[in-house]
């Protein structure tokens, strides 16, 4: 198996299902000539050329809109905003139309398109630029929102994307992109949306995380075994909504303790539903009150500060150890 990154595993996937159906179209600012900001969509235009990989105007409502009309109509669009915090413009096309047609229609009408966007903190990039707001579209009937933590889930899960009948929201963490290589299989491999994975099995502290706090969780497990000798069961969502909540409740009647990780912001966060299902699922067996490690409710700060607002190992460790010892 190759090893890549996560830009690597992305035009991967790409590149083999625009091969595999030719409805499948890649649009956005930059897309083409430029291969993306993050050089994603590196080479698509040599090989497809402009009427597949199409450079739009700088018009996130527009870039969306129309890709929400080919979708209508038969294609099968992937369209690029540079940055999730500008998919702000967007918001009113995805929330107004792209997942409310089939609703609105009965059913006659599908939007099978997917929506990249790249998130999330860590790279020291401008304002509008780190936001993790997948809340906004997680609260959404009628969308699906993935977030891949490894060049290899990214790859299999883009493709059941593009595959899916419904509107699908893909952010990409900005911090994974070059961050590491993984092995990624040559032949086709997908993970269905709205599954979550196991990635490290344990007895006595759940941990739920996904996208880049990934890494940070594992390596706090990793710590937390090393050092105390504490079994953490760590699990990566994968999809944000619909939610696989039947994993990490089964995990939590297992360990009767669990921890959440995003970067989103803590007030209405992902981790606020997570622990919600937890009690309404697995109440009775928790052991302590479930903990979180968030992002602050503040706007992301710039440059110098912007790692004092994400979690990191220690913080993830502190609350690890106030819930073991409860």
């Amino acid at each position: 198996m190759a090893k890549m990154t996560m830009v690597q595993a992305i035009n991967t996937a790409l590149r083999q299902e625009m091969e595999k159906d030719d409805r499948v179209i890649v649009l956005g600012e930059d897309v083409g000539r430029d291969g993306g900001v993050f050089r994603v969509t590196d080479g698509l235009i040599d090989e497809f050329g402009e009427q597949r990989v199409v450079d739009t105007p700088l018009a996130e409502s527009g870039i969306v809109g129309t890709s929400i009309g080919m979708a209508v109509y038969g294609l099968r669009p992937v369209c690029e905003i540079q940055f999730s915090g500008f998919s702000y413009y967007n918001f009113h096309q995805i929330e107004s139309h792209a997942a409310r047609l089939r609703w609105r229609s009965q059913g006659r009408y599908s939007v099978p398109m997917v929506l990249r966007a790249p998130y999330g903190a860590g790279v020291r990039a401008l304002e509008h630029h780190s936001e993790s707001k997948e809340a906004f579209y997680a609260h959404i009937p009628g969308l699906k929102m993935v977030i891949p933590s490894s060049p290899r889930t990214a790859r299999a899960l883009l493709l059941s994307a593009i595959r899916d009948p419904d509107p699908v929201i893909f952010f990409e963490s900005k911090a994974l992109y070059r961050a590491f290589r993984e092995e990624v299989p040559e032949e086709e491999e997908t993970i269905p949306l709205g599954t979550s994975q196991v990635v490290q099995e344990g007895k006595d502290l759940t941990m739920v995380a996904y996208g880049a706090m990934m890494r940070p969780t594992l390596e706090a497990a990793a710590l937390l075994k090393d050092r105390d000798g504490i079994d953490a069961e760590v699990i990566d969502l994968l999809t944000i909504a619909p939610l696989d909540d039947e994993l990490f409740t089964q995990s939590v009647r297992k360990t009767g303790r669990a921890l959440v990780i995003h970067e989103a912001h803590r007030s209405f966060g992902p981790g606020a539903e997570i622990v919600a299902r937890i009690m309404e699922k697995s109440f009775f067996y928790l052991e302590a009150p479930v903990a979180r490690v968030t992002g602050f409710d503040i706007i992301v700060p710039l440059f110098s500060r912007e790692n004092s607002y994400l979690p990191t190992v220690t913080r993830i460790l502190t609350a690890a150890h106030k819930t073991l010892d409860t």
